[in-house]
């Protein structure tokens, strides 16, 4: 789990010039503002470098958790004035990432709460499978994923508030012990919002309907395919 924890270790950024005006402490503008002031100074910075201002993670590292957006390399070009309030790395609870990198980079945020909730409910499950050599698993859900059964941990936490609606969600954990947040239940709302057919392209990993509808990325989540007539999880 070490790039897990490295991520929240990330020093706190705070200056740079180019937007001087447009992010503020005081009178803080609305999440969409953020993410727009955000998005044109990340274009900026490619357009001059040829790359996105990311911060290096392992290979292995989750597709949404894995394109952290650099403040440091955004400032340092004079690109940002001043890293938005609602970040982590100026004490907010959001953390910047970036999807579709090989096509068209586009800001996005990942829920800092829920992922801290995760990392420690992973830290329990791992402490657990080196204990009793079993994984503390419940019914299952899909090929090789079940309920995460937290009477055998010593946290009681069994949901995490979902970063879309507020609603609770439940968590599962995968035959390799890494567990993951059941988005089903908003992906069947976005795909409903959408009036998806998801028949019609039974491989779309269907997390890119959140992605799109919302300014929140689905973290600590596995692919789903549309199979049963649902979102089911799938190892890839």
């Amino acid at each position: 789990m070490k790039k897990y924890l490295m991520l929240l270790l990330l020093p706190l950024l705070l200056t740079g010039c180019v937007y001087g005006n447009e992010i503020k402490q005081q009178n803080a503008p609305a999440t969409g503002e953020f993410i727009n002031v955000v998005q044109g100074a990340v274009d900026q910075y490619i357009k001059r470098n040829g790359v996105p201002p990311i911060q290096n993670k392992e290979e292995d590292t989750p597709l949404y958790e894995k394109y952290l957006v650099d403040f440091a390399k955004l400032r340092n070009y004079n690109m940002i004035s001043t890293v938005p309030t609602n970040a982590f790395e100026n004490g907010g609870t959001a953390i910047y990432v970036l999807v579709n990198v090989e096509t068209k980079p586009e800001v996005k945020l990942m829920d800092l709460p829920s992922y801290q909730q995760m990392l420690e409910l992973q830290r329990q499950v791992n402490t657990y499978i080196k204990k009793t050599s079993k994984l503390p698993k419940g019914e299952a859900v899909a090929d090789h994923f079940y309920r995460l059964d937290v009477d055998k941990l010593s946290s009681k936490t069994s949901q995490i508030k979902s970063p879309y609606s507020h609603q609770l969600l439940e968590i599962v954990i995968h035959d390799t012990g890494r567990i993951a947040i059941d988005y089903t239940p908003e992906l069947l709302k976005a795909m409903n919002k959408d009036g998806l057919q998801p028949t019609e392209d039974p491989k779309l990993d269907l997390r890119t309907v959140l992605v799109e509808q919302a300014y929140f990325v689905p973290a600590w989540s596995y692919p789903y395919h549309w199979k049963d007539n649902q979102p089911t999880l799938s190892e890839q």
